[in-house]
């Protein structure tokens, strides 16, 4: 008889600084994100803690009591001194739904509200102890390299804020030469005021770099690094600036949206392509681009892009700016959106911000309410009369797919105009040009040439002109 299989993910608890500025609903939806963050970085959420502060800006973030209790979670010095420095110590939990802190373990009303602890409205608790207790806690808001070394030292296991993990998520997912250097440059830029001094780390080195502590000569080490990834990526970015100009007379739509909205599964329902589609957070990180099928004439290249977050880290916006490019660079932007999702509207938000960031905000664009097979007929009637020229889909539908597909045919060809060209026998490359950037309507042969009817950009009529001079 096999033995039952044991969960091996370490465990995190999270934790939410609440300042005046951020409304409950607002400091929920972020722990929401935070859970779904940890988990996909392979940690076992066990529990949530928040306290309100004025501001962030102290040497450990949270109270003095707060940290307390978190270091009788975590078994840590903190914890330990306090034991040391009063005659009683104190006394354990009564309970393991209720404790003198305040920390509890879920529910079975919470567990029955989904898999996700944080689906409800309220701050989920855990309990432990200093030998189960979680291996690392996570904090929604980013911390400075001082409060990161003070809190760990209280706690005794490691700490992370917000950005670190997105950037370490960010570090895994990178499969490309640009997305692993963009990734790399703003995971470094990360570290370099994280570098922290041992004892050994004072000492003066001898050799190059001579009066240098090793602490000095490991941020020169990193500043050469940058410095080198930096050439590196532009080097990159001016091939994939090259093929983009190539591509830019091409008639193209871009997939943006928030992360795990469902691009990559839109990508694959509308191009046939053999992209990644995970439940994760960031799956897809590196810049696709496909054919829609059936193929058209001209034909419509579909890219998918990276996708967004609140509070995504500025180092990543401007590592991943060259890949945003992509978005800018699109005739069309297709936003997708989870519409199952009760905060997309705020998603939508975050989108519409870093487009305008990157000056693709003026871009013509259709909204995709995706992933409808979620919802109710009820729902779906809401959402028609809010978003009347959205395009409500799932991927799953191949008739939602279709009515996609026409929608972006109509875009391309509701400016293009008709026009009858003769084109000498003689010049077969012209027609070769034609049949990939225009429309075919008519093809007949006379005694000078082909004579064809085609629908076609302005733009493209223009080149075809130059080249039959």
């Amino acid at each position: 008889m096999e033995s039952p299989q044991t969960n091996t993910h370490p465990k995190a608890l999270l934790f939410s600084v609440r300042t005046p500025k951020v409304t409950e609903s607002e400091a929920m939806e972020s722990m929401i994100e935070l859970e779904r963050l940890v988990t996909t970085l392979g940690y076992e959420v066990t529990g949530t803690m928040s306290q309100r502060q004025p501001n962030t800006s102290g040497v450990t973030v949270v109270g003095e009591g707060k940290l307390m209790e978190l270091a009788q979670l975590t078994g840590g010095k903190g914890y330990r001194d306090r034991i040391k420095g009063n005659s009683e110590a104190p006394q354990s939990p009564s309970s393991p739904t209720a404790s003198p802190t305040g920390i509890s373990s879920p529910s079975e009303t919470q567990k029955a509200r989904g898999n996700s602890i944080l689906s409800g409205t309220q701050q989920t608790p855990v309990t432990a102890t200093t030998a189960d207790g979680p291996a690392v806690v996570v904090f929604d808001c980013d911390l400075s390299p001082s409060q990161i070394r003070n809190v760990e030292e209280a706690l005794g296991v490691p700490v992370l804020d917000r950005t670190g993990v997105i950037i370490e998520i960010f570090n895994r997912h990178a499969k490309t030469r640009a997305a692993r250097l963009q990734v790399d440059i703003a995971r470094q830029t990360y570290q370099a005021p994280r570098l922290r001094d041992t004892g050994v780390g004072k000492e003066r080195q001898s050799g190059r770099g001579s009066g240098e502590t090793v602490i000095e000569t490991e941020k020169r080490k990193v500043r050469d690094r940058l410095a080198e990834l930096r050439r590196e990526l532009e080097a990159v970015q001016r091939e994939e600036e090259h093929r983009r100009m190539k591509r830019a007379e091409l008639l193209g739509a871009a997939l943006v949206g928030y992360t795990n909205a469902g691009k990559s599964s839109l990508m694959r329902a509308l191009t046939g392509s053999d992209v990644l589609v995970e439940d994760k957070l960031f799956a897809t990180l590196d810049t696709t681009i496909r054919a829609l099928q059936p193929e058209t004439q001209p034909r419509i290249l579909i890219t998918d892009t990276v996708g967004f977050i609140h509070k995504l880290p500025h180092d990543l916006v401007a590592s991943f700016r060259s890949t945003l490019d992509e978005a800018r660079g699109a005739s069309l932007l297709l936003y997708v959106v989870d519409a199952a999702d009760r905060n997309f509207r705020s998603q939508l938000a975050v989108v519409r911000e870093v487009l305008g960031d990157i000056g693709a905000d003026k871009t013509p664009y259709l909204l995709i309410l995706n992933k409808a097979d979620c919802l109710s007929e009820w729902q779906k009637q809401v959402l028609r009369a809010e978003y009347p020229d959205a395009v409500l889909t799932s991927t799953r539908s191949p008739e939602d797919m279709r009515i996609v597909s026409e929608r972006l045919i109509h875009f391309f060809e509701k400016d293009m105009i008709e026009k009858e060209i003769l084109v000498p026998y003689k010049a077969q490359g012209v027609i070769r040009e034609m049949r990939l950037n225009m429309k075919i309507l008519k093809e007949s042969f006379t005694e000078e040439g082909v004579l064809l009817l085609v629908r076609s950009r302005p733009i493209d009529l223009q080149r075809l002109s130059k080249m039959m001079k």
